[in-house]
């Protein structure tokens, strides 16, 4: 790792590396903290969240009260309604009656936070880290417009997020001139796509629905066909019944974590419908289209439920995929013809090469992933090194959860500073999720 310009003797109590929503929210939170020396650092040339899905109505599957701070610190002046309030929208919003903010107008609010975060640092990215064992620093250094530059800091939270998840069965196609992009890159693509003669969508989730929608109200003006292919049964509805949000809180959070591995990740697979479903308005909506669409004759499209992509090819004479499909269900192979395929195949966590130089310092289960402690720690010493949303399997499937984030910050900062700065409530719940009061094993059972 090659040195940078250093700071000037300065050392930080806590570097984030990763400004997403989940980082950004713990800096807002650290701002009014003069015994907290934070900074974080993004390679990002500024704050954007999935610019590729930015459709103009699509809007945050969780109340405006998931803001950044809110949920920590309701006076915060970097809530979403002071943001409102100071961009002059406020009664436009109330006005509104809709508790869910659209997916642009939370960006933008997102960058007015950035904005006045002087320790927010966009235009840096992390190349390399090391750990001092003599000062017990960790060192980082950072490639920037101006040159290399390195920092000192105490404590690392890790903030870089997921990254676009291509499915092996798509590898063929990539690379080999076929139009295959995955839905992080559709609007900049969409007018190249609205130019083939057919499009194929493929994923089950929010993404892959938006996406099929806004094709589909396209159709009749570029005259293209239409697919969408799943592998779930049905389009999923996201499961948003008020005793299943209780799920969505810290003493959901501590009953998982304290279950065995093995258990985390059966229960990690059978609850993607808890955060991967569809929003039902759009399920509705899209059935309002078709059926508006169908009174002129049956609308060029098809819906393929229980199919899975399974490998695909390109011909470059015609300028086609040909996907190879699996039906679950049937057990039957088929084939599909389409000129552009959209990849709305969700998010994985990638774990950052930088981290190469502190393999040593991080703690890991049996599989290789991040031993998350329940307070979000992986260091091979308590308090040292931090994740957000990197601890799916840990924690759950509130990990992504744009509500949690303020709890998981605000248990963070606690545990930096070993004093609860904000309060951190617990006993929400009606429901017990475990057995009441002590209890003894089955046998055969690991305990938690």
């Amino acid at each position: 790792m090659s040195a940078g310009i250093p700071e000037s003797g300065q050392i930080h109590d806590l570097l984030g590396i990763g400004v997403g929503p989940f980082n950004l929210g713990l800096a807002a939170l650290t701002d009014p903290l003069p015994e907290l020396d934070a900074l974080f650092l993004d390679s990002s040339s500024g704050f954007d969240w999935h610019p590729g899905m930015m459709l103009e109505s699509a809007h945050l599957q969780v109340p405006f009260m998931a803001d950044l701070v809110t949920l920590a610190d309701p006076c915060s002046r970097y809530s979403f309604l002071n943001f409102l309030k100071q961009t002059n929208r406020l009664y436009r919003f109330y006005i509104r009656e809709n508790f869910y903010p659209l997916r642009a107008e939370f960006n933008a609010y997102c960058r007015w936070v950035a904005d006045q975060l002087p320790h927010v640092r966009f235009g840096e990215h992390v190349t390399g880290i090391r750990h001092d064992s003599s000062s017990g620093l960790y060192e980082v250094t950072a490639r920037t417009s101006a040159g290399p530059r390195s920092y000192r800091a105490r404590r690392l939270v890790l903030g870089t997020g997921t990254q676009p998840y291509l499915p092996p069965a798509a590898a063929a196609l990539q690379g080999s001139g076929a139009t295959v992009l995955h839905n992080a890159d559709y609007l900049s693509r969409r007018q190249e796509l609205q130019q083939k003669r057919s499009i194929t969508v493929v994923g089950s989730g929010q993404s892959a629905a938006e996406i099929y929608l806004d094709l589909l109200e396209g159709m009749d003006a570029h005259g293209y066909e239409l697919n969408w292919v799943t592998r779930s049964g049905r389009f999923f509805p996201l499961e948003y019944t008020k005793l299943t949000l209780e799920m969505t809180s810290p003493d959901y959070v501590d009953y998982f974590h304290a279950l065995p591995g093995a258990t985390r990740d059966r229960l990690v697979a059978e609850q993607k419908n808890l955060y991967k479903g569809i929003d039902s308005d759009l399920i509705n909506t899209i059935y309002d289209t078709l059926y508006a669409k169908s009174l002129t004759g049956d609308p060029r499209t098809r819906l393929l439920t229980h199919t899975e992509l399974c490998g695909g090819t390109f011909d470059a004479a015609s300028g086609r995929s040909t996907l190879q499909l699996h039906h679950a269900e049937q057990q039957r192979t088929s084939a599909l013809e389409t000129d552009a395929v959209v990849l709305a195949t969700g998010y994985a966590y990638r774990e950052p090469e930088f981290l190469a130089g502190i393999t040593d310092r991080i703690r890991r289960d049996d599989a290789g992933r991040f031993d998350v402690d329940r307070w979000y720690g992986v260091g091979a010493e308590p308090g040292e090194i931090f994740v957000q949303n990197a601890e799916l399997h840990t924690h759950g499937f509130v990990t992504p959860d744009l509500g949690m984030a303020a709890y998981r910050n605000s248990a963070i900062i606690r545990e930096i500073l070993g004093r609860e700065v904000y309060p951190v409530e617990t006993g929400i719940a009606f429901q017990d999720f475990g057995v009441p009061g002590p209890s003894t094993p089955d046998a055969g059972e690991v305990p938690a």
